[in-house]
């Protein structure tokens, strides 16, 4: 099938994860199942009579150290990594039922929703996928802090960050539309430095983190290796960017550019294009026609030489 003729999906069975959450260290069960054509993606409190929170960008809370979504006072916390897997893998609707308040950490990467996706398989429907197709740039600055989206064939990411070793500075460039996200940006997990810890429980964060679920760095080294990639750092920062990004409520035609972002520059770029009507329209697959190839925006945009991985 053509890229123009791309239908939306949704899974094929019921799925069920059970763990807890990052932040809050709470036990969580959660189930996905799937939704008719034209749903979206649907978060549903079942502790809370049902309550429903459709995962588009008026209904972002918190985005500190997480991404979460609040309607009428009903909170769900840490979506980034599903909303990532779903939008990486092509689910366009699903009913993500879940009994806390936060997901489930899981692994602290993408990895283990690809694996449930593979094992039940996909269903297409008959409703044809839109597309945000990016007509202009719309740009979001914060000091060094940078993230701007522009017109541009597929799904094209350029993410530069910049840490403390062992880290460092890392770039990671690549295009959703290749279908290489199951292999290089889901199985990238979620880190943290140790010297944060007490910090972050004190505000009550992390409460739920271990080395089963994230990379710890302490003492300039990685506690807990080895890494699955030499810059999985910066290819985990690309699964929240388009997990975030996913709260546009469609996949992305064009290129983004982020340096040194975070949740809530991922977040502040969604809701900045929302309100700016002329910067998008809606398209049925990619149209490659008179778009800037991924390396010409990025070459005009990014002011760094940092080697690029692929």
């Amino acid at each position: 099938m053509s890229q123009n003729a791309h239908r939306e999906q949704t899974i094929r069975a019921d799925i069920e994860f059970h763990g807890i959450g990052l932040h809050s260290g709470a036990e969580v069960s959660m189930r996905l199942v799937p939704a008719p054509a034209g749903s979206g993606i649907v978060f549903r409190r079942t502790d809370l009579d049902n309550f429903e929170i459709p995962a588009i960008g008026r209904n972002v809370a918190k985005v500190s150290y997480a991404t979460s979504l609040m309607r009428q006072s009903v909170l769900i916390s840490t979506t980034e990594h599903l909303l990532s897997a779903l939008i990486g893998y092509g689910v366009d609707n699903v009913i993500v039922e879940v009994d806390n308040l936060e997901l489930p950490i899981l692994d602290g990467s993408a990895l283990p929703y690809i694996d449930a996706f593979q094992t039940v398989g996909l269903k297409q429907q008959r409703r044809r996928r839109e597309y945000i197709r990016i007509l202009k740039e719309v740009e979001v600055r914060d000091g060094s802090k940078f993230i701007g989206v522009y017109p541009g064939s597929g799904y094209g990411i350029d993410y530069t960050i910049d840490f403390p070793q062992p880290i460092g500075c890392e770039t990671f460039r690549g295009d959703l539309e290749t279908g290489d996200y199951a292999r290089l940006i889901a199985p990238a997990r979620t880190f943290g430095f140790k010297e944060d810890e007490p910090k972050l429980r004190d505000m009550g964060l992390i409460r739920g983190a271990s080395e089963a679920c994230a990379i710890i760095i302490a003492n300039q080294s990685v506690q807990n290796g080895p890494l699955r990639f030499p810059d999985e750092f910066v290819r985990h920062k690309v699964l929240d960017l388009i997990g975030d990004l996913a709260l546009a409520g469609r996949r992305i035609q064009g290129h983004v550019v982020a340096e040194r972002a975070g949740h809530a520059m991922h977040t502040a770029l969604v809701q900045r294009l929302m309100r700016d009507r002329s910067a998008w329209d809606l398209a049925h697959g990619y149209d490659e026609a008179d778009q800037p190839h991924a390396s010409e925006i990025a070459s005009a945009i990014l002011p760094t030489t940092l080697p690029a991985h692929a």
